[in-house]
């Protein structure tokens, strides 16, 4: 974040006004660093089996394309209008009334006009009109139609990777377009090209070959969890060790990488495991983990349809294999996207699996009837509806929390109300943000959808504003210094933004906050959280 300016010179250049005396269509494109991710490694792409693989720099005059790249650009909108009725929908029913224009963080957080939905849109939309439609082809530019060039594609490249899919600007359509589902269709369209970013394919193409996104072999994988092992142990008293691929074990748990390998997600995955120890102690429960299907989250998501499917079958195969009744998933947010939006009509129903029921408190699951998987939370919150987990909230009371509604569970899935119940009965001290600011119209991280790397750091930043700001809001007001989501790119993304700007919240996974509450049978007196901090009143003793 080096080379970041500053956070109050970054909002003082942020100005809504658009250009002066100038069409949209006569703006060139712009990249400049900080503002786009680097583009993909060959090698992923090879192993993608993507088309075109080589090494190209998005700030080089030449990318390096196909000499018939216009005719591939053509034919792959030409397919897509055909297969899928949504897009050609969206193409034509939108009638710019500018209803979404200031709903895009990214367009609030850095003021280019381009990031306004409906104008990103209209990027595709032109060319789409310029090909596909009578009156583009007769008057051209004044029915808002332009021909395909190299400069129309740069464009593309660069702002359809300055959109998170958070489907925020769908909320405010009186249509009902979803631009998210554009800046899929565009994203497929510069993949024939092979035009992806790196922080997509690399992680896609790790999960071909290694079960996750992080490309971590078996035995890694369960190392990781070995040491959280340790941890818990140190902490509690007792010792959590998981099984891995165990056949016929009742429930297969399947959750990001993140959780395993990255903090703050780290913590959560301990309280994962904290809770299936007790579940197992308590009422026999039996949840295995994969280290082959090891990762829940799903980043064909942001490449194309294909990968999205191939990604999303691993678990299900992995569950076939293990022969579990049903499959529980950790707290991801693309990952949950795919399967209730996705999955039914890419993979179809899970037939070889069992219609979710919780065999503790005996509740049926029927939203997950056809997907056979069950988001954490779910389960959590029925666990505790039914007084089946012992919690000490007073151990989460140095904590001051707010929620922030991950956008694809939240308004890709409705999942609203478990994570807040949960919140309520493990911790004492819970507030919400401004009511434009979550739920159904929460604001994004800033660094979804593949976004989160380093080299794009000012995007994300500009990106993530509207939530800084809400979040500082409940900071102020309520000394609010607790930031929970259940998104591992969020427990990834968010830190960096709050930091940067001074919101002076730090950020957890809903079940570290679990991990902390609940009472282990046999624990011995805890003295620290997850974290290894003093919980409350045990100050002195955590320093002896």
């Amino acid at each position: 974040m080096s080379d970041l300016p500053k956070s109050d010179e970054l909002f003082s250049h942020i100005d809504h006004r658009p250009p002066k005396g100038k069409d949209w269509m006569d703006i060139p494109v712009d990249i400049r660093p900080g503002m786009y991710c680097y583009s993909a490694n060959p090698k992923s792409m090879e192993t993608l089996s993507a088309p075109n693989a080589r090494k190209w720099n998005p700030m080089e005059d030449d990318w390096l394309l196909p000499d018939n790249w216009q005719e591939i650009i053509h034919n792959g909108i030409k397919e897509r209008l055909e297969k899928f009725r949504s897009f050609k929908v969206f193409m034509d029913i939108c009638v710019r009334c500018g209803a979404c224009a200031d709903k895009c963080h990214y367009f609030i957080g850095t003021g280019d006009p381009k990031n306004m939905p409906v104008l990103r849109a209209e990027l595709l939309r032109s060319v789409y009109r310029n090909d596909f439609t009578t009156a583009g082809k007769i008057f051209g530019r004044l029915a808002g139609a332009r021909p395909m060039t190299l400069d129309v594609l740069k464009e593309w490249w660069y702002y359809f990777f300055q959109c998170s899919e958070c489907r925020r600007c769908s909320v405010f359509c009186p249509y009902g377009i979803d631009t998210a589902e554009i800046t899929i269709m565009g994203r497929e369209l510069l993949n024939l090209l092979g035009l992806n970013i790196d922080w997509i394919a690399t992680p896609v193409s790790n999960c071909y070959m290694t079960g996750n996104h992080l490309g971590i072999q078996p035995h890694a994988f369960k190392d990781m969890l070995d040491f959280f092992v340790e941890d818990i142990e140190d902490i509690t008293g007792v010792n959590c060790e998981p099984t891995y691929n165990k056949k016929g074990a009742d429930i297969l748990f399947i959750t990001p990488s993140g959780d395993v390998f990255a903090d703050p997600g780290t913590y959560t995955c301990m309280g994962y495991m904290i809770l299936f120890k007790y579940l197992k102690d308590k009422y026999g429960l039996d949840v295995t983990w994969s280290t082959y299907a090891s990762e829940g989250g799903n980043f064909g998501f942001f490449t194309s349809h294909e990968t999205m499917k191939r990604l999303n079958a691993k678990m299900y195969a992995e569950a076939k294999r293990l022969g579990v009744k049903w499959i529980l998933g950790g707290e991801c947010g693309h990952m949950w996207r795919v399967i209730h939006q996705y999955m039914d009509t890419m993979n179809g129903p899970a037939d070889h699996l069992e219609v979710p029921v919780n065999p503790i408190t005996g509740t049926k699951f029927e939203n997950a009837a056809s997907t056979k998987m069950v988001h954490i939370t779910e389960f959590t919150a029925d666990l505790i509806k039914h007084g089946k987990l012992e919690l000490d909230p007073s151990r989460n009371d140095n904590q001051r929390i707010t929620f922030h509604d991950s956008c694809n569970p939240a308004r890709g899935m409705g999942l609203l109300e478990e994570p807040r119940y949960i919140i309520n009965n493990v911790a004492n001290h819970f507030y919400e943000m401004p009511a434009n600011t979550i739920r159904e119209n929460t604001f994004c991280c800033g660094s979804g959808s593949g976004l989160n790397a380093g080299e794009d750091m000012e995007l994300r930043m500009c990106g993530g504003l509207p939530r800084a700001n809400a979040v500082k809001h409940v900071a102020d007001k309520f000394d609010v210094n607790m930031l929970a989501c259940v998104c591992a790119i969020d427990r990834a993304a968010l830190p960096d933004l709050m930091n940067y700007w001074e919101t002076g919240a730090d950020v957890t996974g809903v079940h570290e906050l679990v991990g902390n509450a609940l009472i282990l049978p046999g624990e011995k007196k805890r003295e620290t959280d997850l974290r290894g901090e003093p919980l409350p009143g045990m100050e002195e003793e955590a320093d002896e």
